[in-house]
């Protein structure tokens, strides 16, 4: 594996900001423009009772595959938050086979219910990566214990010297983590190390607030890009974030 082309977005469960419509299609559409070999995805609806008989053009099955079908051959899920209607949780999607994947609750109390979601890949040269997908609380108690619990997991189930990306909503406007991977697990952001500085990425409209983030270990960054265009501003409330990477 020589370059590597990946992409991190909140989808909020494929609803327009304040829920006005399904935007779902467009949503796929912009991703498969971007071209990109793995996807990290959170707000992900894997079922929902309701929705298919509110709006015609709601896809049948779980969102992750409506959007990975005949791009991504490969997929997993992440369940997290259940309710009498359905579920959520986090999706990752691939080019390449995922030989393991496995969902991690990392709920800090029971008022947010959040996941960490891991699968190994083995790229077409062999090279095995590791890819962590999460969703962090709205707290700052609560991200303190979840980055503690997210930390730990790497340092017990990952070798250090194998290739591993960290992506997803942190909901972390300090960007108190970032020092925290950096020094326990030999991590750096992706835009910190390609621009300086840490992407604004909610709200979509107009990005002010670093919640979205890409962290590496075994890359360099070639570029960096926050897509808040105006084709992608009425499809999330967050903006989505894309990097191209080259093996150490």
């Amino acid at each position: 594996m020589q370059t590597l082309h990946i992409a991190t977005y909140n989808i909020h469960k494929g609803f327009s900001q304040f829920n006005r419509r399904v935007v779902l299609h467009e949503l796929r559409e912009r991703l498969r423009e971007l071209d990109v070999d793995i996807v990290f995805l959170q707000e992900v609806q894997g079922e929902h009772q309701h929705h298919g008989l509110k709006h015609h053009d709601y896809p049948a099955g779980p969102q992750h595959e409506f959007i990975a079908a005949e791009a991504w051959p490969h997929s997993a899920y992440g369940k997290n938050s259940v309710y009498s209607a359905g579920h959520h949780g986090n999706a990752i999607l691939s080019r390449f086979p995922i030989v393991q994947s496995i969902n991690h609750d990392i709920s800090a109390h029971r008022f947010e219910s959040r996941g960490m979601l891991h699968i190994e890949v083995v790229a077409p040269s062999g090279r095995k990566l590791h890819c962590l997908c999460a969703h962090f609380g709205l707290f700052a108690k609560g991200r303190r214990v979840q980055t503690r619990v997210m930390t730990d997991y790497v340092r017990s189930a990952i070798p250090p010297d194998e290739a591993l990306i960290i992506a997803g909503d942190f909901n972390d406007w300090r960007d108190h983590m970032g020092q925290t991977l950096m020094s326990e697990l030999g991590m750096q952001d992706v835009f910190q190390m390609h621009s300086g500085k840490v992407a604004r990425s909610f709200p979509a409209l107009l990005p002010m607030f670093r919640l979205d983030r890409i962290y590496v270990r075994g890359f360099e960054v070639v570029h960096s890009h926050v897509h808040a265009s105006a084709e992608w501003r009425n499809i999330s409330d967050h903006a989505a974030l894309s990097a191209r990477l080259k093996s150490l």
